[in-house]
């Protein structure tokens, strides 16, 4: 099973733009970061919750311990959406996990004439969303956490996981 790259990116390119449209018609203009975040990790929430149902389905061994479940969105989920596994997975063993991606795909072609500084923070509506699927995945697996990520060198990502 593999996601259509070119479905993933439009849906990508498209969220950030149509969800800060919508919450302005619906009138949250005081907080509309707020909106717009809130609409988009949950497009992703239920994103992950679907891809976890279907890999699931697929799964021919049980998937153990947290630890596990952790690893198996490192490579698997993130082969099947981007094409590669993440590069380098960090842990304190506190429940607490950190997925880096040194090349994420959907940040290779962003950029800012206004320095890296103004496209990070440009960035972060866009990352919202792979968040978003972290978290449902692992919801369905019976992990409940907070997910938040980090973005100060574009490509380079870091999702942090907190269970």
């Amino acid at each position: 099973m593999s996601v259509s790259q070119s479905a993933l990116d439009y849906l990508w390119i498209e969220a950030v733009p149509l969800t800060k449209e919508v919450s302005e018609i619906l009138g949250h203009k005081d907080n509309i970061n707020e909106e717009i975040f809130y609409r988009i990790e949950k497009h992703g929430f239920n994103v992950g919750k679907g891809l976890a149902y279907l890999l699931m389905r697929e799964q021919t061994q049980a998937i153990g311990s947290q630890l596990d479940v952790i690893k198996f969105v490192c490579k698997d989920l993130w082969q099947l959406l981007f094409h590669k596994q993440i590069d380098s997975l960090k842990t304190n063993h506190r429940d607490a996990y950190v997925l880096i991606d040194t090349n994420f795909t959907m940040c290779q072609r962003m950029s800012s004439n206004k320095g890296p500084e103004k496209t990070a923070e440009m960035a972060k509506p866009y990352l919202w969303l792979p968040a978003g699927i972290i978290r449902g995945f692992l919801h369905v697996m019976g992990i409940e956490c907070r997910v938040d990520f980090d973005a100060f060198d574009l490509p380079l990502v870091e999702f942090s996981i907190f269970i």
